[in-house]
């Protein structure tokens, strides 16, 4: 871009150089990237500057948000790793090392996960070696949007490792960091399983007045074809669930429980049902074959999962699950169009950076789109707009 700013008068009315204005070189940012830019936020305040203005121009609803992630490949080669256990900090670390060392206790990088990856690359130990694209195995970050339903504009992104309890912590960073930042507050959000976990779920429907439509993520499905969870009815008055032969199984308490409450350290509540009951019950070979009495667990946050599934039966989830793929489009332009399947920069701040930078683009480029569509725009300017011409 240096070499055609000599020579292309665009460049030069663009950066307000005038005919005669000399180039900045081509180091100067890189360096206030790494120093006053990062310093001041100035990548994000751009950012949102775009979203504000999305929200002027009403191309955001407010209503509906979707919610996705997406990995990209980090600058790192497979080849010059070093297995997880035994990677040690270098004492002459450069930058990106030193990010991920400052990031090692953050919900989205290194406390995301007790599991130490497989390998870890010395020139960019904050991205993840993953196969979970089910291909060649390699070191990634993962990019995480924020969307409203409307007009498909990016309220928020968030960087983050390549692990889906990551995904979910910047989903909840992102709907807070949105409200207080532009005062929306969506009834609903849209996603994929991935943020389907019962924690999740009673996040949004408890802790922030936001319908879940997202599909439940449910581990509890048996396939050796005994009973499952969902065989048994839950009775919410009398705090007992039911047995398909119509037995009752009442909550108990055992040790590693919250005194006298039954909550299990996972935040489940156990039901069991009556030794005797069981052992005459003819339904007993395809419900609890190998132990005496049937247990079963049920989440303190249960009332959540309802409610998720109550909504998948709804016409309006269905709607959601269309609009859902916005999120996924604006990916698939991310990649494709802005050639951003592989990041340039390293460490958590470099991905930071790109993805607010290309996330920026997008928003501009809506705004281009569909302003222009809505509302004639004036473009009578005169030479005030552009001083060296």
């Amino acid at each position: 871009m240096r070499r055609g700013s000599h020579l292309n008068l665009a460049y030069r009315w663009f950066c307000r150089l005038g005919l005669d204005g000399s180039m900045p070189d081509h180091s100067n940012f890189s360096k206030n990237r790494h120093g006053r830019f990062r310093e001041s936020d100035l990548v994000r305040k751009v950012f949102e500057t775009t979203v504000q203005r999305c929200i002027a121009e009403d191309l955001v609803g407010g209503d509906g948000f979707a919610v996705d992630a997406s990995m990209i490949k980090a600058d790192a080669n497979r080849q010059r790793s070093v297995p997880g256990s035994e990677w040690q900090a270098p004492e002459t670390a450069n930058h990106a090392v030193r990010e991920y060392l400052a990031v090692l206790n953050d919900a989205a990088f290194g406390a995301a996960t007790p599991v130490v990856s497989k390998f870890i690359s010395h020139a960019d130990p904050a991205s993840r070696w993953t196969g979970a694209n089910g291909g060649l195995a390699f070191f990634a970050s993962c990019a995480n949007y924020l969307i409203d339903l409307k007009s498909a504009v990016i309220l928020d992104v968030e960087a983050t490792t390549a692990v889906r309890p990551a995904e979910v912590t910047a989903q909840q960073r992102m709907i807070d960091r949105t409200q207080e930042r532009f005062g929306l507050w969506p009834e609903r959000l849209a996603a994929d399983a991935a943020y389907g976990s019962v924690e999740n779920l009673a996040w949004l429907v408890h802790e922030r007045g936001i319908e879940p439509h997202i599909p439940v993520f449910d581990t509890s499905k048996r396939t050796d074809g005994t009973f499952s969870r969902d065989d048994f009815t839950y009775d919410y008055v009398s705090d007992t669930n039911h047995c398909p032969a119509g037995k009752t199984l009442r909550r108990y308490c055992r040790q590693f429980t919250v005194p006298r409450t039954g909550v299990m350290k996972d935040n489940t509540v156990r039901y069991r049902a009556s030794m005797r009951d069981c052992e005459a019950c003819p339904l007993k070979p395809r419900c609890c074959p190998n132990i005496p009495a049937r247990r079963v667990p049920r989440s303190i946050h249960e009332g959540a999962r309802d409610l998720a599934c109550g909504i998948a039966t709804t016409d309006t989830y269905v709607t959601s699950r269309h609009e859902r793929k916005k999120v996924e489009m604006l990916f698939a332009h991310l990649k494709r169009i802005l050639k951003l399947d592989r990041l340039r920069l390293r460490g958590p701040n470099g991905a930071r950076d790109e993805l607010h930078l290309a996330a920026t683009a997008q928003n501009l480029r809506k705004l281009a789109k569909l302003v222009p569509a809505m509302r004639p725009i004036s473009v009578a300017r005169g030479d005030a707009a552009c001083p060296g011409f």
